[in-house]
């Protein structure tokens, strides 16, 4: 436990809950350093194979920079971490996967936190947007480029450029929403598809992450695929991929190492 956030473990998942909900889970330096440093712990452990991000409280996963103390400071934007808004959204070398679990309100840069997750499960009173035009800002935490590439041009500069905030169902069909689910169900239902991805094989699921997100940078197809990806070799020199089909062949569930 830390004073910005709460950690849990449960064999191979971490569960990560900002901790500030009498500001709605807003992120000051201090709070951004302090979840750079859990993140960097679930990176480095080998026996953590996914995440769950959250907010605390029922209002707000989290709504993003912490306007008061930037204006406390003077205006100034304050240092944050190299890793970014919850050690997340400038964090390139992060192959496990990363699940939102968004519980209300994520606006800048707590939508842009939920944008560098992999997927994205919202309650039903969830919103989002882009509004830093409206305080003389702009979405300089990722959210500029995520958006576009996950939803499309035009859908995206809808949003960007008014900076209006998008429902949970919404956010379904603009296709950066995964599910949306009752509150009640929120953390079962992230609980769920991270026992989905744990079925798999760590090895592969980082292979799988790091080809698609390190694809995108080629301009073809074929460039993607051609690529050299460090997590694929790893993948094929792993122990998984030999248990992965001698379980098949044995008709049992596998035993995933993670090496």
């Amino acid at each position: 436990m830390g004073e910005f956030s709460l950690v849990e473990r449960d064999g191979h998942l971490m569960t990560i809950t900002i901790n500030r909900p009498e500001v709605m889970n807003a992120l000051h330096p201090m709070a951004n350093t302090e979840l750079s440093a859990v993140v960097d712990d679930f990176r480095a452990d080998p026996g953590l194979w996914v995440a769950i991000i959250t907010g605390a409280g029922d209002r707000a996963f989290s709504a993003g920079n912490d306007l008061k103390f930037q204006a406390a400071a003077g205006g100034r934007r304050p240092a944050h971490p190299a890793t970014g808004f919850a050690g997340l959204t400038s964090r390139w070398d992060l192959d496990k996967p990363v699940i939102a679990a968004v519980n209300g309100v994520a606006m800048g840069g707590g939508f842009e936190i939920a944008l560098a997750c992999d997927l994205i499960i919202a309650s039903d009173n969830a919103t989002f947007a882009l509004p830093e035009p409206k305080v003389g800002l702009a979405a300089l935490a990722g959210g500029i480029h995520r958006l576009p590439r996950q939803i499309g041009l035009k859908p995206a500069m809808g949003m960007m450029l008014t900076g209006r905030t998008v429902t949970a169902v919404e956010g379904r069909e603009l296709g950066f929403v995964n599910e949306v689910v009752p509150p009640t169900d929120l953390m079962t239902r992230a609980r769920e598809w991270a026992d989905m991805i744990l079925a798999c094989s760590p090895m592969s699921i980082r292979a799988t992450k790091q080809a698609a997100y390190q694809g995108l940078e080629e301009a073809g197809v074929r460039a993607a695929h051609e690529r050299r990806y460090e997590a694929v070799r790893a993948m094929i020199d792993s122990d998984d991929f030999i248990e992965g089909p001698l379980a098949f062949a044995e008709k049992r569930p596998p035993r995933w190492k993670g090496r």
